[in-house]
């Protein structure tokens, strides 16, 4: 009978190392919490040049509203569906930028399991996949 990916590895170990693996990048991404410093007069680009200027998600949307104006008037008109898709993807773009990344407080120790549990159920899960050498193999009498 062959084990995980095929091989004599075992299955115990496949799903002890998933159950860990899981449970521990589920820890360890519940710790993260993510903020955003994103509206409408908020400021997405920075640019130094010439004297340095900020474009900001309100200033996104003029274009975005030219290019629906646009659309709705002539469908065909291809400034008009690069003004709207270039606009809704530099909105996304800033959104995304503008996005950060904190780990709540925990002690030592939760931090130590959360480790231990990634990174050892991570190694479990891929032991599972190499095969089992026997160290006694089977007479043949």
């Amino acid at each position: 009978m062959n084990g995980a990916g095929g091989t004599s590895g075992g299955i115990g170990q496949f799903f002890i190392g998933l159950i860990m693996m899981c449970g521990g990048f589920y820890m360890l991404l519940n710790a993260i919490k993510i903020t955003s410093s994103f509206g409408m007069g908020s400021s997405l680009y920075h640019g130094s040049n010439f004297g340095g200027f900020n474009v900001t998600s309100g200033m996104i949307m003029i274009p975005f509203i030219f290019g629906v104006g646009i659309m709705f008037y002539n469908y065909r008109n291809i400034l008009g569906w690069a003004l709207t898709f270039g606009s809704l993807v530099a909105l996304v773009f800033g959104v995304i930028s503008s996005i950060q990344f904190r780990f709540t407080h925990m002690s030592a120790f939760d931090l130590i399991v959360i480790l231990v549990l990634s990174v050892g159920g991570l190694g479990l899960f891929l032991r599972s996949f190499r095969s089992i050498e026997q160290k006694y193999p089977d007479k043949a009498d």
